[in-house]
């Protein structure tokens, strides 16, 4: 039998591989009981080394930090590419989409095609000036008070300009997910006008490279079961495809 720092070890190391695991399945691997393995996830949790849940164990969360989306868009510019060409593959001749602000959706911009007349709805400055770049698209800049910081408006009046909209996809990203705290983002304002763009399509699709999972924003955009495609990368465990799959979600692996 394992001693109590073993059990720890491996813990945390199935964690890192898959990103998830069950108490009951802990418990049948290590040869010890449930009770046991529950004491053991919350003298992890404490230290910090992972976040218990209802019944299983996940990464420690880690809070996201809000930065210019100029500098956004130098991080993991690879696999934000990667899952750009992806999400440009779902576009159909007949569309309107709607596009959130972040640098993955700027990623998506700049390579967009459309298949023929492609509305636009966007809060997004930048996505704009790249899509103005492009023929057959005619974008709606929604209005409302501009965020130095991402270049795109957030606040009622934004809200307001999506009344009479109605899109067939709505393609949006992300600070972090997870399937206890849902998808987040930094501010509460910002899963305001997300949420409400989300609500006017008939499909959504969520853009997030691995590098979001575990990480948790002040503001909740919604729950998981909310998406129905997830474009990330191949970092993301098979065990979490799994869970997204499970729940309806349908899963692109970009490369």
């Amino acid at each position: 039998m394992k001693t109590i720092s073993e059990r720890h070890q491996y813990i945390l190391q199935n964690l890192k591989q898959d990103g998830y695991a069950k108490v009951v399945d802990l418990a049948r691997e290590l040869g010890v009981s449930v009770v046991t393995i529950r004491k053991d996830l919350r003298v992890l949790e404490a230290k910090n080394l992972l976040h218990r849940t209802h019944g299983s164990a996940s990464p420690s969360r880690s809070n996201v930090v809000d930065l210019p989306v100029q500098e956004k868009s130098s991080l993991n510019v690879e696999k934000k590419a990667a899952i750009a060409r992806a999400a440009n593959g779902l576009i159909q001749e007949g569309d309107s989409i709607l596009l959130t602000s972040g640098s993955t959706i700027e990623a998506f911009a700049k390579i967009l095609t459309p298949k023929g007349t492609l509305n636009v709805v966007t809060p997004s400055i930048r996505v704009g000036i790249y899509l103005s770049e492009k023929e057959d698209v005619n974008i709606l800049m929604l209005g409302g008070r501009l965020i130095v910081k991402s270049l795109s408006v957030r606040d009622a009046y934004t809200e307001e300009g999506l009344k009479y909209v109605k899109c067939t996809k709505a393609f949006f990203s992300c600070d972090g997910f997870d399937f206890d705290g849902g998808i987040t983002t930094a501010f509460v304002a910002e899963a305001r006008v997300t949420d409400s763009m989300l609500g006017v399509a008939s499909e959504v699709i969520l853009l997030a490279d691995s590098t979001k999972i575990g990480k948790s924003g002040f503001g909740k955009i919604c729950d998981i079961s909310r998406i129905d495609i997830l474009i990330t990368d191949d970092g993301l465990p098979q065990s979490l495809k799994k869970r997204f799959e499970e729940q309806g979600v349908k899963v692109i692996i970009a490369s």
